[in-house]
């Protein structure tokens, strides 16, 4: 069964890493697939120019990004002139105040701050942030436009204010523009935005199911890919709300909750990052210092939500502070997982884990305070991190296949070798031997030719049920069994074989009829030579540290650095030794001394005595 899951699983990491693959790169090119007519997308609808802050003037181009951070921006031009062919005029805005007028002051088309007021089960049970710009999707029907601003001989004047202490982003990731027809809003929304949507969906896929699982498949669940599902789950989560915040405002009415469901998904997924860097932690202090950290920032988080439900303080206002926050933790993820290096095995492979992850994030940090050339740049400290985990994740799945195949073949080569003592101890001559001993009996004493019967009978049922048992039996099993053989010997040798009994410990486990071949071959090769017979001894014991079987015999004896080349099979003694190392950690010393007797003791660790411990 190992066999089949670790080849499944590795099977479908493989195949995991090349669908998302081609996923992304189906998402990337169905934008250009689409024949979007009913519909125009810009940064800026006016031609013109823009002063950032009072500033000087810059020309502006609507189809360009505006990159500029701001507090206030105004620009101040004439309408695009594909305006005049759609019907609306949708504008996105998130965390800013916005006006649209006319450039003689005679017309405001749209103000922001003073908008209409708006029906209250549209807002969350608290009431209206009345502070908070929060996310809008704000849809202006171009026919109420005068006809003069419509033909572009109207100059219009855009002002757009930021209103926190901390810089926005770039104006191009604040406000946008749609020019659409009926449902061109939509279509923006299915072809532009929702496909990367839904790669972000298969990630979060991944991140409930595929590393879990795949965790599991190892043989347990796996603290390390358990923590890293959780980190895609949430990166998933925070890129799908990034995709469709333009349009958040379509299904969540209350704007100021549209901004709490960004800004709190993007703080737990600030937490998960955490509890994958955690995850890479080995030393218990390090593992406790990283869990008080991973609790005050979320408890801060937790604060920050309850502010803003209760109309204190929004999550934006309180943004500088997070981040202080997210950095001082960070810190401290960074100098735990620092210190840990030197006991790492492979440190390179350490680094790679995490380090991508915090330089990405750092940088993202500090383009909230020096605008940096670019933004997002954890996404890409992220893949790097993903595409390493599943290569990890690979490389541990054929490791796990391999310890599977190497299972299969130790089981195979534990069933032979039972198969091996069973067939030793049924030997034709044995068999013949113990059958002519009854049939004698039969004339001399029937009632003991009958009680042989059936103890031969128990004997062989316990031979054939050997090839069953697949874990360690108590030794009391394996001692009813030897007092079957050595009963049937008895009546071969008969006062020629003694047998004594010093069992002084018997709360223990072995492998079945793994005693027998020592007993056979101390009553045939020791006993079983000499003619005068003589005495074979069966004693166990506990020590410290392990319990001892002892059989010894007064026979022959033998050298036992001598090499073998009596023309008999050793193989069963072998695979007794095989089966007591593989399945208890035990092992069989043999003494001998010619013209004295030979000694064999089985030694088994206390250690390997636990029920679940079958096979090594």
């Amino acid at each position: 069964m190992k066999k089949i899951l670790g080849g499944k699983a590795l099977t479908a990491a493989i195949a995991a890493f090349v669908i998302l693959s081609l996923v992304f790169v189906f998402v990337q090119c169905a934008p250009f697939f689409a024949a979007d007519f009913s519909s125009n997308k810009m940064n800026v609808m006016l031609h013109g120019e823009y002063s950032v802050d009072g500033g000087e003037w810059k020309s502006i181009d609507p189809s360009q990004s505006v990159n500029d951070h701001f507090h206030k921006i105004t620009v101040k031009g004439k309408l695009d002139e594909t305006a005049a062919a759609f019907e609306i005029l949708a504008v996105s805005s998130k965390n800013v105040w916005f006006t649209l007028k006319t450039a003689d002051g005679e017309y405001e088309i749209y103000n922001r701050r003073s908008a209409p007021d708006i029906p209250e089960e549209y807002f969350f049970p608290s009431g209206r942030m009345l502070n908070t710009p929060g996310y809008e999707l704000f849809e202006i029907n171009t026919e109420t436009f005068p006809e003069k601003v419509l033909t572009g001989e109207q100059e219009l004047i855009l002002e757009v204010e930021y209103p926190y202490h901390l810089a926005t982003k770039s104006f191009s990731d604040c406000f946008s523009v749609t020019y659409s027809r009926y449902d061109g809003l939509y279509n923006q929304l299915f072809f532009k935005s929702l496909p990367s949507a839904l790669l972000f969906v298969l990630v979060c896929f991944f991140g409930l199911f595929f590393f879990p699982v795949s965790g599991f498949v190892l043989g347990k669940i796996n603290y390390k890919y358990l923590c890293f599902g959780l980190l895609c789950f949430f990166w998933g989560l925070y890129m799908i709300t990034q995709s469709l915040t333009d349009f958040m405002n379509l299904w969540i009415t209350d704007v100021t909750m549209c901004l709490f469901a960004v800004k709190i998904i993007s703080y737990l997924f600030v937490v998960s990052i955490f509890l994958y860097l955690k995850s890479n932690l080995q030393k218990p202090l390090t593992r406790a210092i990283a869990n008080c950290a991973i609790v005050v920032f979320f408890l801060t988080v937790v604060a920050a939500a309850v502010l803003h439900l209760t109309n204190t303080v929004d999550l934006t206002a309180s943004e500088p502070n997070m981040f202080t926050c997210i950095a001082v933790c960070s810190i401290i993820m960074i100098a735990l997982l620092v210190s840990e290096i030197r006991g790492s095995r492979n440190a390179l492979v350490f680094l790679i884990s995490w380090t991508p992850l915090m330089l990405t994030l750092w940088l993202d940090i500090l383009d909230q305070y020096i605008h940096l050339a670019g933004s997002r740049f954890f996404n890409y400290g992220l893949a790097i991190t993903m595409a390493y985990q599943i290569v990890h994740l690979i490389l541990d799945l054929r490791t796990q296949y391999k310890e599977a195949i190497r299972y299969q073949k130790m089981q195979k080569e534990l069933y032979e070798a039972k198969v091996s003592v069973m067939v030793s101890q049924i030997q034709p001559h044995f068999m013949y031997n113990a059958l002519s001993s009854i049939a004698m009996m039969c004339t001399l004493n029937p009632e003991t030719a009958q009680e042989a019967t059936v103890t031969f009978a128990d004997y062989l049922r316990g031979n054939m049920d050997s090839l069953k048992q697949t874990a360690p039996v108590p030794f009391t099993t394996e001692l009813e069994h030897l007092k079957k053989y050595l009963y049937i010997e008895k009546l071969r040798f008969a006062d020629l074989l003694n047998i004594e009994y010093d069992i002084q410990a018997t709360d223990f486990k072995l492998p079945l009829l793994s005693i027998q071949p020592l007993v056979e071959n101390a009553v045939k090769h020791g006993v079983g030579m000499t003619e005068d017979g003589g005495t074979v001894k069966i004693s166990t014991r506990e020590t410290e540290n392990a319990f001892e079987v002892i059989v010894e015999d007064d026979g022959v004896g033998f050298d036992v650095n001598e090499k073998k080349n009596d023309g008999r099979s050793h193989v069963g003694m072998e695979n007794t030794k095989k089966r007591l190392h593989d399945m208890c950690g035990g092992e069989v010393i043999i003494t001998s001394e010619i013209g004295k007797g030979t000694t064999a003791k089985v030694i088994l660790p206390k250690e390997g005595q636990t029920d679940e411990n079958t096979v090594r």
